[in-house]
């Protein structure tokens, strides 16, 4: 586990109160690297300086792209409003929810994107564009709990892929180290809208936040 000492993108504090290392009961050989230790309630808790530096990573990797040029979608309902804001913030082509088939293959249906990389917030719960996104040959970044498969997964962020703050917090961070990486804002800049704005409100649907 990362210490206070270590330079992190946020406070320690901060991670740790958003649940980002908190994982599930069920650990995958291909996520075992990422575990810190397995605590008393069966729950593994995943190691926050290996999330840290994978944000810092895909950011620079999906730095490098126009804003059309990536596709980013999470079918959770907690993974909707940030996926929103991390379009907005980023440019990228968003998607909350559960995308159309084919949208990634089939150049007929409305809606279809070409991209050359993909965001994805759980390789299980948004494997129909995975597998879209392995047939058309492009990279895939996802984040990965401790119950997931990296299978077709270019590059993992490990994190609770799963809980409202978790995800806020995660795109909050990816969306504020993709600009610094294109020179947006400086590399100690903020963004000018908060982690509290990536944060699905309880209650609300995945067509309401994909409305906006």
């Amino acid at each position: 586990m990362a210490t206070e000492e270590d330079e992190l993108l946020v406070p320690l504090l901060t991670y740790l109160k958003s649940g980002v290392h908190i994982g599930t009961k069920i650990a995958t050989k291909d996520m075992k690297k990422f575990i810190y230790k397995i605590r008393p309630d069966g729950l593994y808790v995943l190691n926050l300086k290996f999330t840290d530096e994978r944000i810092r990573v895909a950011a620079k990797f999906l730095a490098k792209f126009e804003p059309n040029e990536v596709f980013v979608t999470s079918a959770r309902i907690y993974g909707s409003q940030p996926v929103k804001k991390f379009s907005e913030v980023t440019g990228f082509i968003g998607y909350a929810g559960r995308p159309t088939p084919g949208i990634l293959t089939n150049s007929h249906i409305e809606g279809y994107v070409e991209p050359l990389a993909v965001v994805i917030s759980d390789p299980r719960v948004d494997k129909r564009v995975l597998k879209e996104a392995v047939d058309i040959g492009v990279p895939i970044v996802a984040l990965c709990d401790t119950d997931n498969s990296l299978k077709y997964v270019d590059l993992a962020i490990p994190a609770n892929n799963k809980g409202r703050h978790a995800l806020a917090l995660v795109f909050w961070l990816l969306s504020r180290q993709i600009l610094r990486e294109k020179g947006v804002i400086e590399m100690d800049g903020d963004l000018t809208v908060s982690f509290e704005d990536f944060k699905t409100r309880i209650g609300i649907t995945v067509e309401e936040t994909a409305s906006g």
